[in-house]
C-alpha cells in the first residue's frame, strides 16, 4: 500500500513541475544582423518602437550589450544578414535589410515596422582610396546617378527602396575624356539584390561608350570591401557609409565612397508571429 501511495505521489509531484512549467512562457526572440552598424541600426529600430533601450551614447555601434532595459525580456540572436531569411522561420521576429528581404520574397512595405530615418544609409559606390577623380570612377558615378537609373528604381521597387540622387545625369559626365576610356573594363563587386539590378541598367549606359561593366556578385559584406582595397576590383556597390567608415577602422582597408545611390529602409519581419501582440502579451 505504501508503494503505491509512493507512486501516486511521485505521479502528482511530477504533473505539478511539468504544470510550472508550462507556465512558464519562452522568451520573443529577435534576430539582428551580426555586423557592427547594422546591428546598431536593428537596435535602434526595437528602441524607437518602445521595445528596448539602449545605454545612452551607444550610437551607430551598439550591440545587444548595450541594451539597458528590456521589459518585455525580449532575446535578441546575433545572425549573419544575409542569413536573417532564413532563420525567420526559427524565431519570433527578425529585423532584416531590405536588399535581403527582397531576394528572399518578402516585401519591406510588408514589415511589421520599419525605420524612420534613412539617410545616415544611403547605399554607396566606393572605390580605393586615390581612384576618385579617375575618369572610369567618374563615368561609373555618371552612369548610376543617371535619370536612367533613378526611374529603374523608382518602377521596378515601388517605394520599397529609394534614390536619393538629388540631380539626376543623362549618364554621362563633360568632364570625361569618353574616347580614352573605349574598351576599358570597370569591375564592381555587388550584392545581388538590388545593387547588380541596378548596376545592369548603367551597365547599358556604359555601353553606349563601349566602355564595359563588369559585375562581380557578393553575398557577404566582407570580401567586397577587401577586393576593392587589394586592386582585384575596382569598385562596390553594397554598403552604407557608416558601414564602409566601421571597416576601414578595424581593418586598416582604405577603400572611400563617390557617390551616394539609394537606400534600403531595414524593417522586422514576422517569423512565428504574424503581428507585434506577442511581445506585450509576454
Amino acid at each position: 500500500m505504501k508503494k503505491i501511495i509512493s507512486i501516486i505521489l511521485c505521479f502528482v509531484f511530477l504533473l505539478s513541475f511539468a504544470a510550472c512549467g508550462a507556465d512558464k512562457k519562452a522568451p520573443i526572440t529577435i534576430a539582428v544582423p551580426n555586423d557592427t552598424t547594422n546591428e546598431a541600426r536593428a537596435l535602434i529600430l526595437l528602441e524607437n518602437m518602445g521595445l528596448i533601450k539602449l545605454k545612452e551614447g551607444a550610437g551607430i555601434t551598439a550591440t545587444k550589450a548595450d541594451i539597458v532595459e528590456n521589459p518585455y525580456g525580449i532575446e535578441i540572436k546575433e545572425v549573419e544578414a544575409a542569413q536573417l531569411p532564413n532563420v525567420l522561420q526559427d524565431v519570433d521576429y527578425a529585423v532584416i535589410n531590405s536588399n535581403y528581404a527582397i531576394e528572399a520574397g518578402l516585401s519591406p512595405k510588408n514589415a511589421l515596422d520599419v525605420e524612420g530615418a534613412f539617410s545616415n544609409y544611403a547605399n554607396i559606390i566606393c572605390v580605393k582610396e586615390g581612384n576618385e577623380k579617375a575618369d572610369w570612377a567618374k563615368a561609373l558615378i555618371a552612369a548610376v546617378s543617371s535619370q536612367k537609373v533613378a526611374d529603374y528604381i523608382e518602377e521596378k521597387y515601388n517605394g520599397e527602396i529609394l534614390g536619393v540622387v538629388e540631380n539626376p545625369t543623362d549618364g554621362f559626365d563633360k568632364s570625361v575624356d569618353y574616347a580614352a576610356l573605349k574598351g576599358k573594363k570597370i569591375t564592381v563587386a555587388a550584392s545581388p539584390t538590388p545593387h547588380a539590378e541596378i548596376l545592369a541598367v548603367a551597365k547599358e549606359i556604359l555601353a553606349e561608350k563601349e566602355i564595359i561593366l563588369e559585375i562581380k556578385e557578393f553575398t557577404d559584406y566582407v570580401q567586397p570591401n577587401n577586393v576593392v582595397d587589394s586592386g582585384e576590383v575596382d569598385a562596390n556597390y553594397f554598403q552604407h557609409l557608416p558601414y564602409l567608415e566601421d571597416f576601414n577602422k578595424e581593418n586598416g582597408t582604405k577603400v572611400v565612397s563617390i557617390a551616394a545611390i539609394h537606400v534600403e529602409p531595414m524593417g522586422i519581419y514576422g517569423g512565428k508571429q504574424t503581428s507585434l501582440d506577442a511581445i506585450k502579451a509576454k
